[in-house]
């Protein structure tokens, strides 16, 4: 089968074509540099972006995958959660492809979609596995005993840990989005300079991470300095401290995770699953017997080839949308 998929959950407008399992192209258009100057994403830019360049996305997918809209067998699009101007551009696009063209449908989860990236990996677990997705938006452990089979083990009880990471970034000055500059300055900078705390939350699986995004906003005026206007030196030391603080909380929950479900095969995805110091500490884990799965880091960032992948399993189990279909910011898996 062809399968074209479209994302537009957020600020990255992405289209894939997939054979099978096979990637054959995965467009993502980004828009970070109309965004960055505010500090984050801006919704209504997000969706008027996403309608400029949907069409565009699709016509590269298509070409690069040396094929036709005529030629797909099945449309899959994300239809939440997400924000909502910029999933109703996708899900729109998708259902009017899909009933021009006769081609059925399936409407995905962002969150199932990450969960199912790794399997368009060479190397990829048996079920059952513990999963951690962790982005800008989500941060949440799952117990996936098979495909459409998910117990949430714990989420995050107020910012996600890629949100902490965009919020610290500009109390420093560094700008959005905040993840890879945090991550290429913690290299830089000393780990230990700094005790930022750790909220673990002992005896529960959830995370909370606003805390520690205001232990530096305390920090910086202990110091002496204003948000933005912070030394270079004392940039990399407080990016590595806090980098070292949501690393060493995400690998302890983890862990926490393994024992309590008593599963040695893990997935770790999302867009902070690109972060270098967490793919570090994951790899360390193998040394304990536990079997680490990462997806590249052009699939934990948010993309179309996930919602493709996943819009091909429910089409396998005989799950079809159809065009009353609507968009969800908020959806639970």
């Amino acid at each position: 089968m062809l399968i074209l998929g479209i994302d537009t959950s957020c600020d990255d407008t992405s289209v894939a074509v997939l054979k099978n399992r096979n990637i054959l192209s995965n467009i993502v258009s980004s828009q970070i540099k109309f965004h960055s100057k505010y500090g984050g994403i801006v919704p209504e830019i997000a969706s008027r972006k996403h309608i400029e360049w949907i069409w565009d996305a699709t016509e590269k997918a298509l070409s690069e995958a040396k094929t036709d809209l005529k030629d797909i067998d099945l449309i899959a699009v994300c239809y939440g959660p997400g924000l909502i101007g910029s999933l109703l551009v996708g899900l729109c696009f998708a259902k009017s492809l899909s009933y021009a063209s006769g081609k059925p449908l399936v409407g995905v989860n962002h969150i199932e979609g990450h969960i199912q990236a790794i399997f368009l990996e060479k190397s990829y677990p048996e079920y059952p596995f513990l999963c951690l997705i962790v982005s800008g938006g989500h941060t949440s452990l799952y117990r996936v005993n098979d495909f459409g089979a998910y117990k949430e083990l714990g989420r995050t009880r107020d910012d996600a840990a890629g949100e902490a990471y965009d919020k610290v970034a500009k109390m420093l000055g560094l700008g959005y989005p905040g993840g890879p500059v945090i991550d290429a300055l913690a290299k830089e900078g000393c780990n230990e300079k700094f005790n930022l705390p750790r909220p673990y939350l002992h005896g529960s699986l959830d995370f909370s991470f606003s805390g520690l995004k205001t232990a530096v906003k305390v920090l910086l005026k202990n110091l002496g300095y204003k948000e933005g206007n912070v030394p270079d030196e004392i940039k990399k030391d407080i990016a590595a401290s806090f980098q070292a603080s949501v690393v060493d909380v995400l690998i302890e929950k983890i862990k926490w995770a393994i024992s309590s479900e008593k599963l040695n095969r893990v997935v770790i995805t999302g867009g902070v699953a690109a972060n270098s110091e967490l793919r570090r500490r994951a790899e360390m884990l193998k040394d304990k017997g536990i079997n680490v799965y990462l997806p590249s880091k052009s699939l934990c960032t948010d993309n179309a080839a996930m919602i493709a992948i996943t819009g091909y399993n429910k089409f396998l189990k005989g799950e079809i949308s159809d065009l009353f279909l609507n968009a969800r910011a908020y959806l639970p898996l």
